[in-house]
């Protein structure tokens, strides 16, 4: 895809090339790690490499512009309508296995272990550019879908996690001694921030509603709060346990979370008080994204030389 939007946006040849570069010398490292499933920065690395090869395909987007929020924003909100997208051609295909499989089975043609191994595997890896083609080349279509879920789940979701909340305070779990439930914790904190971040990008600046905009705000107050519980949980741990490649990762990630939802909250805040604009709430959000891109090359490229053996 970073080669579709680099041809699409008729990329310089220097920019082209040094993409291309950074792309081999990041798999070529990775590649080149000790292959041991129990390193913990070789888990890391792999789990933080594609956001690391997510940042490259931006670049190609926004045409190398690092510096115009506009474009950052008009990317994240193409990663929302090709998240929709994708989610519904991988539906389409399941629907085409399932009658295609059953078809040739009712005159005793078994492919499903060919269609399995090469037509699937092959689908669903393409399934992104097929995504991709579609929000391109449609976007009258897309640009209306996400904005709609985008507004049916944000309340869903505060409602649910308000609800989960109380659930943990009534079951008495406790995140700084059980170390699945803090992980838990920390899968639904980077889901709930993918929402609101999403949320954010697909609603337009001539369409502010406070009732939106308020919902968001307390959605983003909820998270603040999972946010701060478990960067107190990790912070406990460590001081506990001591310092691993696991937990500083975590660390690192939650504070950048916290701190971009702090920002995030003041400036609905001060939306919902008619002193600022949801275009001043993206921006404060685009703005984040070379911080969380930084944390994500250290991570990869930095902690396996500093943990070695870890």
């Amino acid at each position: 895809m970073t080669l579709y939007f680099g041809w699409k946006n008729k990329l310089k040849p220097r920019l082209i090339i040094t993409l291309s570069l950074a792309f081999v010398a990041a798999l070529v490292f990775i590649n080149g790690l000790p292959n041991d499933s129990d390193n913990q920065t070789l888990v890391l690395a792999c789990i933080h490499l594609p956001l690391v090869l997510w940042s490259f395909l931006g670049i190609a987007f926004i045409r190398g512009k690092t510096d115009n929020f506009e474009k950052r924003l008009a990317f994240l909100s193409y990663n929302g309508d090709l998240v929709v997208i994708t989610t519904l051609v991988l539906i389409a295909g399941m629907l085409l296995t399932g009658i295609t499989i059953g078809l040739f089975s009712l005159i005793d043609f078994g492919i499903g272990e060919f269609y399995l191994n090469y037509i699937v595997i092959v689908g669903l890896a393409s399934s992104p550019i097929v995504g991709t083609y579609i929000t391109q080349t449609n976007p009258q279509l897309v640009n209306k879908v996400s904005p709609v879920i985008a507004k049916i789940f944000s309340p869903l979701v505060l409602v649910t996690l308000i609800i989960y909340l109380t659930a943990i305070i009534i079951s008495g779990q406790d995140p700084y001694n059980d170390r699945e439930f803090l992980l838990i914790f920390n899968a639904l904190l980077i889901g709930v921030m993918a929402i609101i971040l999403f949320s954010l990008v697909g609603t337009p600046t001539t369409a502010e509603s406070q009732t939106g905009t308020m919902i968001i705000f307390l959605l983003s107050i909820t998270t603040i709060i999972v946010s701060t519980i478990a960067l107190s949980a990790i912070f406990s741990r460590i001081m506990e346990y001591g310092i691993t490649p696991n937990r500083m990762a975590v660390l690192g990630g939650n504070t950048l979370i916290l701190s971009n939802l702090l920002i995030v909250a003041y400036q609905l805040w001060k939306a919902l008080r008619k002193s600022s604009t949801i275009e001043e709430v993206k921006t404060s959000i685009v703005a984040f994204l070379p911080l969380y891109v930084a944390w994500a090359v250290v991570i990869t490229f930095i902690f396996p030389l500093v943990f070695k053996g870890a």
